[in-house]
């Protein structure tokens, strides 16, 4: 499942040069504008992902936002709390959010008065999804397959390109018996080697663990390293030595059928997993592999992209 990482025959540029190209600076860390051209090659690899999509996938794009007692149901709060960002908004009558905006402008905080709203900032592009299947009953026999996306958001902020704050994310997700779930996951680690190829990236796959919280999250990771349960395609955007993480396989086995109750035709609690694709650090791994000159990019890139 590894394949070496293979040096690009022509220079590449710097990060902080693809920063100056492509991504302006918002003022907070995390936080970019991305210019047309980076948009471009965003818009070209949505295509591409779409071309692997099966014909019975349901298509689902979710807002950035979603249900606060949801994430707190499916655990996230529990497994992430420093990731999680939360709405928050002046409620009231009219008296009390003026005073917070004479505040403002008195040059005082203004944001005690702030009330959480019941939405957070979505996490991940596939954690609507498994509240919307249960809400259907049993999962057909086969299982079900969706295609997701949403803008994402995560409490990390930085001044490395390839760790934003707010990013997109692609995903299928499947739902079902552990051995389609374990079928899907193994075939998309298959696709992903021609996938990544037709993109002309250097990659390798391997073991990979989630961030969890805490001291007791450093258990969970390696727990989760030891069953497997998440692979990473790697690319060395930065260097070989500090790959960056662009593509996620992940089991979750029942967890999410548990919590959601969904269960399969036979009455058994469905098991779960996805691929996630990190939508602008692929885009980034392009520049910083083929150059900021789109039109010297290999031919058959180009042809995957469309451009």
């Amino acid at each position: 499942m590894n394949v070496a990482f293979k040096q690009p025959v022509h220079s590449t540029p710097t990060l902080d040069s693809i920063a100056e190209a492509l991504l302006l600076p918002s003022g907070i860390d995390g936080v970019y504008a991305r210019t047309a051209a980076f948009e471009q090659i965003v818009g070209g690899l949505t295509d591409l992902i779409s071309e692997y999509r099966g014909p019975a996938t349901e298509v689902l794009r979710f807002p950035p936002v979603m249900s606060r007692r949801q994430v707190e149901k499916s655990g996230y709060l529990k497994s992430f709390p420093h990731f999680l960002g939360c709405v928050s908004c002046l409620s009231g009558e009219e008296v009390e959010i003026r005073a917070a905006v004479d505040r403002h402008e008195a040059g005082e905080d203004w944001t005690p008065a702030l009330a959480p709203a019941d939405l957070v900032l979505s996490p991940a592009a596939c954690y609507p999804v498994y509240p919307l299947a249960a809400s259907r009953g049993q999962i057909p026999a086969g299982g079900l397959v969706f295609d997701v996306a949403c803008d994402c958001f995560r409490r990390e902020p930085s001044k490395m390109l390839d760790r934003l704050q707010s990013f997109r994310m692609r995903e299928y997700v499947c739902i079902g018996t552990p051995a389609e779930v374990d079928v899907f996951r193994r075939r998309w680690m298959k696709t992903a080697e021609d996938f990544a190829g037709r993109l002309g990236l250097s990659w390798h796959i391997d073991y990979a663990s989630d961030p969890f919280f805490g001291r007791g999250g450093k258990l969970m990771a390696v727990s989760q390293i030891e069953q497997a349960l998440k692979f990473e395609l790697l690319i060395p955007v930065h260097s070989a030595d500090k790959p960056t993480a662009c593509m996620s396989f992940n089991c979750h086995r029942d967890h999410f059928g548990t919590t959601w109750n969904i269960r399969t035709s036979d009455g058994e609690v469905a098991h779960t997993g996805c691929v996630a694709f990190g939508i602008d650090r692929l885009a980034l791994a392009l520049f910083a592999t083929h150059g900021l000159e789109l039109s010297r990019w290999p031919a058959a890139v180009r042809k995957s992209l469309a451009l």
